[in-house]
């Protein structure tokens, strides 16, 4: 019987607790807060190093963002021309018909200004007196008279004389930012002509480099990123068209002076979501309101409200479905510290960065498998998700 005591105190030894103190001082709740504290500085120490490093490169990370845009919206072109031509081919058709349009759309706009410039001039003038009557008529709470306006104009003419050497160096500066434009336009076509042709075999390249075992979750992880982001582009310049075409249709219909142009400004804010509808739906209403008084622009208001309407409960869930599912509130945070942090350009990579990062959080936890693989950043035609995901876009 000693034999069982002796193996019964040894086992009894081996599940004794850790010396005093050990779990005394630290206890379970909080070591677990500590362990979500240290994880939350190393993650928001990371995020500190990439602002650094794309403010060091800023140009380098717009080239290529807009490289990946104009690859999400050209891809499904470029894939179904693949069938039947040569990729290369294929591409160079896409690229060309790309630029078409937008040197389309933007001599459309300059000849709709050229050509409503006249009348519009003498509209414009006639409006701002008919504004100042109505302002001095005493209707509103606030009274304005035309020696206060002469006053404002005299005053405006004299800022400008003695800030003239500062605005001229200004203008200067400015000349070199169009530059860079040219320049990050130039380097974006650059990398999505090697995108479009050459994708999957620069995607196979890279995970070739990588660790064997990272590869797969890497690539998974840019296929549910690239499903995601080609989805949210497409579906961002389906939605701006749309826009666009409805509300030059409505300022046609008022017969508001530059529809063309205001039509134009809607489709461009469209890119940027919750505050670029309002400033266009605002600068529409002062030519409205200018041009032909303060009836027609709240009716212009009214069918922009209406087309914002329209696109937020019908064409969002409709075109993007499920790919970006992002709160609305967090598309506000987001918006706010995309452009707190980097004025416009931040308030429109914002929110297509944070949906990646956040379906490839969703997805990477569950052991459900990707729906489009990291291969379709090219468009190949020999994936089978590619016509898979293209059909869900």
């Amino acid at each position: 019987m000693s034999m069982p005591t002796t193996s019964h105190k040894v086992a009894g030894a081996r599940r004794s607790p850790a010396p005093a103190g050990a779990d005394e001082t630290a206890p379970r709740w909080l070591r677990h807060t500590a362990g979500v504290a240290w994880r939350l500085i190393v993650v928001v120490a990371a995020l500190a190093l990439v602002f650094i490093a794309v403010s060091k490169v800023v140009l380098l990370f717009v080239a290529v963002f807009l490289a990946l845009v104009f690859t999400a919206v050209l891809r499904p072109f470029v894939a179904w021309q693949s069938k039947v031509l040569p990729r290369g081919l294929a591409t160079g058709i896409a690229l060309l018909s790309g630029t078409l349009v937008v040197a389309g759309l933007l001599s459309f706009v300059v000849y709709s200004i050229a050509n409503q410039w006249t009348a519009l001039s003498v509209q414009f003038t006639d409006g701002v007196q008919r504004i100042i009557t109505w302002f001095e008529s005493g209707n509103l709470p606030f009274k304005l008279t035309n020696q206060q306006v002469a006053q404002w104009i005299t005053d405006a003419e004299a800022w400008l004389q003695q800030n003239a050497g500062h605005l001229a160096g200004q203008v200067a500066a400015g000349a070199g930012s169009v530059v860079e434009v040219f320049t990050c336009l130039a380097l974006a076509v650059f990398c999505t002509v090697f995108f479009l042709a050459r994708g999957s075999q620069m995607w196979s390249w890279f995970l070739d480099q990588l660790p064997a075992r990272g590869r797969e979750n890497v690539g998974v992880a840019a296929s549910i990123g690239w499903y995601t982001f080609s989805g949210y582009t497409r579906g961002t310049v389906i939605i701006a068209a749309t826009d666009g075409v409805l509300a030059f249709i409505a300022l046609e219909i008022i017969r508001v002076p530059l529809a063309a142009p205001l039509a134009v400004l809607v489709f461009i804010g469209a890119f940027i979501p919750l505050i670029g509808a309002p400033l266009a739906m605002v600068i529409a209403m002062v030519v409205a309101l200018a041009a032909l008084g303060p009836i027609q622009a709240a009716v212009v208001g009214a069918c922009i409200a209406l087309i914002g309407q329209f696109e937020g409960h019908i064409l969002q869930p409709m075109i993007m479905g499920k790919q970006v599912s992002l709160h609305p509130v967090v598309v506000a945070l987001t918006v706010a510290a995309g452009t707190l942090t980097a004025g416009i350009l931040g308030a429109v990579v914002a929110v297509p960065l944070v949906a990646v990062v956040w379906a490839i959080f969703s997805r990477m936890r569950t052991v459900d498998p990707p729906t489009e693989t990291a291969d379709d950043v090219s468009g190949h035609p020999d994936s089978p998700q590619v016509d898979e995901a293209a059909a869900q876009a």
